[in-house]
């Protein structure tokens, strides 16, 4: 199991990078641990399948929050947007991520169209929650807690860890039948969305209007304004501010450049005007964060 204190992404995208996931093998086991800190705005491909070992564990996603306290868990579908952020220090998330295919096999074949798309192209099942207060969700959660000691070093590993996950993944499938059955429309709104995001990434460091992020999702500013509001519960303006000063916080916890320098890097103005937002978002000035958390960024 990979042990993480620090999630990456994918330059521009905001996409979550997988550092350890390899084509013939499209999965990783992680221990996360969140050290107080938050995981910003961010989708991947992958599903994320996971048990709270400690702590609790807020989930953010455009239809709302839902809260994970320890011995809960559940199932963030494909390419869902998402942001964590722990209620206090100590909280310790353990992680399947896999690729869809890791457990449908070939594409197209009779598995993937009967049970994986479903699930992963119901664009309205963005997290499946369980908790063990509750009587029917409680033996699940305790074969996925038991599915992260399976050893890579025993053998038959893979075709255990495969078929561990396809049983959690049909009692997952039979659980949410009846919200599979209600159906949805498809949300555009998600795709515009991270289109605008993605040109917020790549052009953080200039000046940005808000027609500028709107034109990159072929959107009217009106329709940006509402996007990031249903999706983000935010304005573009304030998420801009919010993905330069998570920059800044790369940049001082992984970087040698000066706070000066960093700041007009992340298009954050003088030093000055600096340190006072970066006092009020992080609770602290920006040399003490560096101080603190250098080589340890999330």
């Amino acid at each position: 199991m990979r042990n993480i204190s620090n999630i990456e992404f994918h330059a521009g995208s905001k996409e979550e990078r997988l550092p350890d996931f390899a084509s013939d093998f499209p999965y990783i086991a992680s221990h996360a641990d969140f050290i107080g800190r938050f995981v910003p705005w961010h989708w991947h491909k992958a599903v994320e399948l996971f048990y709270m070992q400690s702590g609790t564990l807020e989930y953010y996603t455009p239809k709302g929050k839902k809260v994970f306290p320890t011995g809960s868990g559940g199932l963030v579908n494909s390419n869902v947007l998402h942001m964590t952020k722990p209620q206090a220090e100590g909280t310790i998330q353990l992680l399947h991520i896999f690729d869809p295919s890791f457990i449908a096999g070939e594409q197209g074949c009779r598995i993937e169209q009967r049970y994986i798309t479903p699930v992963i192209a119901h664009s309205q099942l963005e997290i499946i929650a369980l908790y063990p207060d509750h009587p029917e969700q409680a033996p699940l959660l305790n074969t996925i807690r038991e599915s992260f000691n399976l050893s890579e070093n025993d053998f038959g590993y893979e075709i255990k860890l495969r078929a561990s996950l396809s049983d959690i993944w049909l009692r997952l499938l039979t659980m949410s039948s009846p919200l599979l059955r209600e159906g949805g429309d498809y949300d555009r709104i998600n795709d515009k969305i991270k289109l605008m995001m993605i040109y917020i990434h790549e052009h953080y460091a200039e000046k940005i209007s808000i027609g500028e992020i709107a034109a990159a999702a072929f959107s009217s500013e009106r329709e940006c304004f509402r996007a990031f509001h249903d999706c983000l519960h935010m304005t573009p303006v304030e998420y801009i501010k919010s993905y330069r000063l998570q920059m800044a916080c790369h940049l001082l916890a992984k970087s040698r450049e000066s706070i000066t320098f960093i700041s007009r890097a992340c298009g954050l103005g003088s030093s000055s005007y600096f340190g006072k937002m970066f006092r009020e978002h992080a609770g602290c000035t920006p040399a003490e964060y560096r101080r603190k958390w250098r080589d340890n960024d999330i």
